[in-house]
């Protein structure tokens, strides 16, 4: 299975997935795209080892990912202080890839959605990640 976990702005969230589905040692092959450079390189510090920056890295591998981890922004163009590229978007969204997002009530509510501190939703996203593979 290959598990594509993508994030932006300071990358922490991306991090803490990839630290998570390291540490639980999921049979999957795992990638990780920031949106930018401070991104990429938070969720190498996590543990990630096949990492990219950019537009194209996540155009090319939602072509034939499995499952696409990040925050709820990846799916909204302009997200992110703009770091989500309408492309990004786009590309996220269409991908025939099982999407696990994470609510970040900074660029949208979901109604119905509990307050949870961030790691119990990364915490959550992760189960949901183990229950599928």
């Amino acid at each position: 299975m290959k598990v594509v976990v993508i994030d932006g702005q300071g990358g922490k969230i991306g991090r803490i997935i990839v630290e998570q589905i390291l540490s639980e040692a999921l049979p999957c092959e795992l990638f990780v795209v920031g949106t930018n450079a401070a991104a990429t390189e938070q969720m190498l510090k996590g543990g990630a080892t096949n990492a990219a920056t950019g537009e194209n890295p996540v155009v090319v591998l939602s072509r034939d990912a499995d499952f696409i981890i990040g925050p709820i922004g990846i799916v909204l163009a302009d997200a992110m202080l703009g770091e989500i590229t309408p492309v990004i978007a786009h590309a996220v969204s269409s991908s025939h890839a099982h999407k696990i997002l994470i609510p970040v009530n900074k660029c949208v509510t979901i109604s119905g959605i509990q307050d949870l501190p961030m790691k119990e939703y990364i915490k959550l996203a992760v189960d949901k990640l183990k229950e599928s593979l």
